[in-house]
């Protein structure tokens, strides 16, 4: 945590599934680890309005009010927020809370959000130039794949780690380990994502900032919380990275043995 200290929105207990280990390997250049929900996908706002309308008919919460809970928590998982807001509230109800909310995100989030126009170059130009590019998000991971495969985007990416694979620590540290020595960077918006990366060693973020219906969160804001660069748009993102990254440990060559997702599907 910046400055040892521990957030708020520091996280909680949770269920995590097992997961084949996945062995590590050098990488060609560096990783660089995207948050889905308002990073990659422009949807915060809607799945802001899902997520109010749940808290209030669970928990009896203001919607204006519940929405604003939900905004200054979100970046961990839904389960998560709730024990945070509501931790007097019975597990069982905030159980069926979150069922409804995921049910009701894809049917109503999902189904209608896009990715945030720049996005597709972004993803391009980064593994044009050689960075390897991961997923971690606090939605469920076959929800995120199914969002990625209809957008066509799932194909840049080499893993996607969800909210049965643990929380976005667990998802920097598995990744540090499948990737070990590598300039690694998260990209994300919310405070939860820029405390993460600054607790995990050798791991910098980059925010991208947001402007919704009575929230803010400002590019300062994104820096004050440990984000070494921060913007509206991530069109420059491809720039900035290869202007902050780290060089390679000495010794640390790439394996030719291991090719990329870029390269094992033919990308030009």
């Amino acid at each position: 945590m910046i400055g040892g200290a521990t957030s708020q929105y520091a996280e909680v207990g949770h269920l995590v599934t097992e997961e084949p280990t996945v062995a590590p390997a050098p990488v060609p250049k560096g990783v660089v680890v995207f948050d889905l929900d308002g990073t990659i996908i422009d949807d915060i706002g809607l799945i802001s309005h899902v997520a109010a309308d749940v808290m209030a008919t669970a928990f009896g919460t203001p919607t204006g009010e519940a929405r604003i809970h939900y905004l200054a928590t979100t970046g961990m998982p839904f389960e998560a927020q709730l024990a945070q807001l509501y931790p007097g509230a019975a597990p069982g109800l905030r159980a069926q809370t979150a069922r409804t909310f995921h049910q009701r995100k894809i049917q109503e989030a999902y189904k209608l959000a896009k990715p945030f126009p720049e996005i597709p170059k972004v993803l391009k130009r980064l593994s044009q130039q050689q960075w390897t590019l991961v997923v971690s998000t606090g939605a469920e991971r076959e929800m995120a794949d199914l969002v990625l495969e209809r957008e066509g985007l799932r194909y840049w990416f080499e893993a996607v780690l969800g909210s049965g694979q643990g929380t976005k620590r667990e998802h920097l540290t598995e990744y540090r380990r499948r990737y070990p020595g590598a300039s690694m960077f998260l990209v994300g918006d919310s405070r939860f994502d820029m405390e993460a990366a600054a607790s995990i060693p050798e791991v910098r973020a980059v925010g991208r900032a947001s402007s919704l219906h009575d929230w803010t969160l400002t590019p300062t804001d994104l820096q004050r919380w440990g984000a070494v660069w921060a913007d509206y748009s991530l069109g420059a993102l491809p720039d900035v990275i290869d202007e902050l990254a780290l060089p390679p440990p000495r010794g640390t060559e790439p394996n030719p043995s291991r090719r990329s997702a870029s390269a094992r599907r033919g990308k030009k």
